[in-house]
């Protein structure tokens, strides 16, 4: 089993908090054993369960995206590199990292309206608690680039949390490398990290 089982979680709610910090994610599709990658944010609607996005209608992966096709979604959370002097014992150099991989299928929404509700409700959510920011459904400028995107949903069909974090290491070290990571990603999302290490 791959990654090893300590490396792995399965709460759902520690996922959804990486998609959620962190939405700009890999979409990855095939056609004909042709792989397609785009970089896109993508939400979780809480309501739904699902994924929900848009992709420019000019961008090869649309073909690829069909009604019921099986897409996976990658979301990265933080990550560094964790230097041996980090810890309190003899280790090798490593990697830590917090990832999100969703499998799913595609569902289309090909209309108008509805299409500009996904646009409403992702720039709510990317906007955050300030809303500096309200995209209106009259919005001219929507009116316009709704006709350039797909819109879709992602019904999703499992969920994988793949969290290296040094947990195979005594508490000391343990500990020691979640500040490494703390220090790599920054102030601002330390309350993040440390939930992400809560029981």
């Amino acid at each position: 089993m791959y990654p090893p089982p300590h490396h792995q979680i399965q709460d759902r709610q520690k996922m959804i908090a990486v998609i959620q910090q962190y939405p700009l994610a890999m979409l990855v599709s095939t056609l004909n054993n042709t792989p397609f990658i785009t970089h896109i944010p993508i939400i979780y609607n809480q309501d739904s369960g699902k994924l929900v996005a848009h992709i420019d209608k000019y961008n090869p992966q649309v073909t690829s995206l069909t009604d019921g096709a099986s897409v996976t979604v990658v979301f990265r959370g933080p990550d560094c590199y964790i230097s041996p002097s980090a810890y309190t014992t003899k280790q090798l150099p490593t990697w830590n990292y917090m990832i999100v991989h969703i499998s799913g299928t595609i569902k289309l929404i090909n209309d108008a309206d509805e299409a500009k509700e996904t646009m409403i409700d992702m720039t709510k959510f990317l906007e955050g608690n300030e809303q500096k920011f309200v995209l209106h459904k009259d919005n001219p400028s929507m009116e316009r680039f709704v006709n350039y995107i797909q819109a879709f949903e992602i019904n999703i069909t499992n969920w994988e949390g793949k969290f290296k974090l040094s947990q195979d290491k005594n508490p000391q070290d343990h500990e020691n490398a979640k500040q490494e990571l703390i220090k790599k990603s920054g102030e601002d999302i330390t309350g993040f990290i440390d939930s992400m290490y809560i029981k």
